[in-house]
């Protein structure tokens, strides 16, 4: 069993806490984990707006707190993100996320990220391999 707590990391496993520009993650489970996923605590500041493309990974999220909106880049389609919402990216789908408000996302990775990924250029993590 493996029992985390979200304050405990904060506090004391800052190679668990990554951040980019205008986003922080805390990384509650990893690869090394074995969980065949990972599970991340998202932040997204107020104002910020994101381009991502996960083309190697699957990723599913679930707002817990905050307002913003996501677009499918493919079909133009936007959605309202707000407390309640999840969307899930199964077909690595290139989007852009707008947070109007500080979002908080519980988010879920697979294959699962290690940790230390950055953003590409094209916005994916890099496939890490064993």
């Amino acid at each position: 069993m493996i029992v985390r707590d979200f304050n405990e990391i904060t506090k004391n496993e800052p190679e668990r806490v990554v951040s980019d520009a205008k986003w922080s993650s805390v990384r509650m489970l990893l690869a090394d984990d074995g969980m065949g996923f990972s599970f991340h605590i998202t932040f997204l500041e107020a104002g910020s707006e994101h381009t991502f493309h996960y083309k190697n990974h699957f990723e599913s999220v679930y707002c817990m707190q905050g307002k913003g909106s996501i677009t499918d880049l493919a079909t133009g389609e936007t959605h309202e993100i707000k407390p309640g919402v999840m969307y899930a990216l199964n077909e690595h789908d290139k989007h852009t996320l707008r947070a109007e408000e500080e979002l908080v996302m519980a988010c879920c990775f697979n294959p699962p990220v290690t940790g230390n990924e950055v953003h590409q250029a094209d916005g994916s993590y890099a496939l890490e391999t064993a």
